[in-house]
C-alpha cells in the first residue's frame, strides 16, 4: 500500500509541473488580450498580414476561390442593426465584407476607424442585388439609395472565426 501511495504522489508531482509551464503560456495570451478585445475564437495578432498585402491576395482570387489567413485592417463600416458584419479597408479604395462564422458573434457598432485583426477564410463572390440591398439597409441607407442598386457585383469577402479589436 505504501508503494502505491508513493507512486500516486509522484504522478501528482509530475502533472503539477506541467501546469506550471501552461501558466507561463497563459501569461502571453493575457498580455495579448490586454492590447486587444477578442471576439469569436481566441487568436493572436502575430503573423497577421497588412491590408495592402491582403489586397494583393484578393486581386488574384477568382470567384469561389478561398484562402485561409489572418490580416489586419481598419474598419470602414459596421452593421448598425446587430453588428453582424463589417467592412474593412483595403487598398485602392476597395473594401472586404466580413461576416462571422455561423453568426457565432457580433461586433460593437462603434468601431469604425479602429484597427482589427481577422482570422478566417478570404474569398471572392458575386453578390446579388438582394444581398446588396439587405446590407445597405443594415448600414442605414435610405430607400432612394437602395433603389439605385440594380445589378450584382463582385465582392471581396471574408468569413472570420476570430477578431481582435485593438484598444
Amino acid at each position: 500500500m505504501k508503494s502505491f501511495n508513493i507512486l500516486l504522489v509522484l504522478i501528482v508531482l509530475i502533472v503539477s509541473c506541467k501546469d506550471v509551464k501552461s501558466t507561463s503560456e497563459k501569461s502571453e495570451t493575457t498580455t495579448e488580450a490586454a492590447k486587444h478585445t477578442v471576439y469569436g475564437d481566441e487568436i493572436q495578432s502575430v503573423g497577421a498580414i497588412p491590408q495592402s498585402e491582403m489586397w494583393q491576395n484578393y486581386k488574384v482570387l477568382m470567384v469561389s476561390d478561398t484562402l485561409s489567413l489572418k490580416f489586419k485592417a481598419t474598419v470602414a463600416e459596421v452593421c448598425q442593426a446587430k453588428g453582424c458584419w463589417m467592412k474593412l479597408k483595403l487598398e485602392d479604395g476597395q473594401e472586404a465584407m466580413v461576416k462571422f462564422k455561423n453568426y457565432g458573434f457580433f461586433m460593437p457598432k462603434n468601431i469604425v476607424g479602429k484597427e482589427v485583426v481577422v482570422n478566417g477564410k478570404a474569398f471572392v463572390e458575386q453578390q446579388s442585388v438582394e444581398d446588396q440591398r439587405h446590407f445597405a439597409k443594415d448600414a442605414g441607407k435610405s430607400e432612394a439609395e437602395l433603389a439605385l442598386i440594380l445589378e450584382s457585383k463582385k465582392t471581396y469577402s471574408f468569413e472570420a472565426d476570430g477578431v481582435l479589436i485593438k484598444q
